[in-house]
């Protein structure tokens, strides 16, 4: 059996290629907080007071489904705790003795907008909502939100002005949920038909984000609403391939003001072409004849351009290829880095 041998290239920083999308005009908005990052890159394309500290109301819950979403045994059922669920404000319409899931208070939380689901989570995830407020302030300490405290699982806001966070904190913790499928799925759904109760019985919940409806490329994710904290918004929005994520805290003019934030936003995003370093690399044996050209395929991303610079090419190739070798057969791969973390992976095949 014959064997060629194949060279494996270093990391080569890629620079930027493609067209850039014209940017809509600079909006101003009416929010006290405001940023509008990249999810995949995590650089803020437009800020205002983005680190101010403000109560966040609601979109509290982002974390307490974040964190419930990654229990075991989400569809296990069990009956809620009597005095977790006695609270005021929007609700899942849970009652004393009703059976329910935490999958379902999940949706609970992120549809409707359900203190009594924020709750219940709670005391079944921690044990009691005091222990549960604690998991949330180790987790957003462990995603370095250094600006944002937890004192209730629902945002509730009324006894404390310890409950705060900024519009930054909140993009990036919504950043790392969206990579939980079940949140992106859940948090994305104009309506959802669940069963709970006592007995369960099905029944309609209906998510409170109109922008869903409103806004071209809208995937999610939480609205939020006090008297102390306003209008709050966090919302996620996928265009050309790529999500921005949005907060406004404090609000009047929430549903506007993110539409025209993506309207400016997605025109700063840069289409960067993705590209193998071998491309029409050639192998040759000339005493049995062969000679096969190695081709990568070829991909784009948009990416903030402050982002493009920061993008790394890695091409591996096997070092040793058995003959013969058919058209089309994988001898490689093209993997592509931004800040150490892969975000696309292209192959090297031989054209013959």
């Amino acid at each position: 059996m014959d064997i060629l041998s194949i060279i494996a290239s270093a990391v080569i920083a890629l620079a930027s290629a493609g067209a850039v999308p014209a940017a809509a005009e600079k909006p101003t908005v009416s929010a006290k907080g405001c940023v509008v990052i990249d999810a995949l890159s995590g650089d803020v394309l437009y800020a205002h007071n983005e680190s101010l500290r403000l109560p966040m109301a609601s979109t509290t819950k982002i974390m307490s489904a974040y964190i419930a979403l990654q229990q075991e045994q989400l569809d296990a059922p069990f009956v809620v705790d009597s005095e977790a669920i006695r609270v005021e404000g929007s609700s899942m319409g849970l009652r004393e003795g009703d059976t329910v899931t935490l999958r379902s208070l999940v949706c609970g939380m992120l549809l409707p907008s359900g203190n009594d689901a924020a709750n219940a989570a709670a005391v079944r995830v921690a044990g009691s909502v005091p222990a549960f407020v604690g998991l949330m302030n180790d987790c957003a300490a462990e995603m370095g939100l250094e600006n944002t405290r937890f004192v209730t699982p629902s945002g509730l806001d009324d006894d404390t002005d310890e409950h705060y966070s900024t519009a930054l904190d909140m993009a990036k913790l919504t950043r790392q949920a969206l990579k939980l499928d079940t949140f992106r799925e859940i948090c994305g759904s104009k309506t959802m038909q669940l069963e709970y109760g006592a007995p369960p019985y099905k029944r309609w919940l209906t998510n409170t984000n109109r922008l869903l409806g409103m806004c071209k490329g809208c995937i999610g994710v939480k609205t939020g609403f006090t008297d102390k904290a306003g209008r709050c918004l966090v919302s996620a929005c996928e265009r050309g391939g790529s999500t921005l994520i949005c907060v406004t805290l404090n609000d009047k003019n929430d549903w506007a003001d993110h539409q025209a934030l993506y309207d400016y936003c997605f025109g700063l995003m840069q289409e960067t072409e993705l590209s193998p370093e071998l491309s029409g690399y050639r192998i040759e044996c000339p005493d049995k004849g062969v000679a096969v050209t190695a081709v990568g395929e070829c991909d784009s991303v948009l990416l903030p351009r402050s982002a493009v610079g920061r993008l790394e090419r890695v091409t591996l190739i096997k070092p040793l290829i058995y003959l013969p070798v058919e058209a089309g057969e994988q001898v490689g791969v093209t993997r592509f880095y931004l800040d150490g973390t892969i975000i696309a992976s292209l192959p090297i095949k031989t054209a013959g």
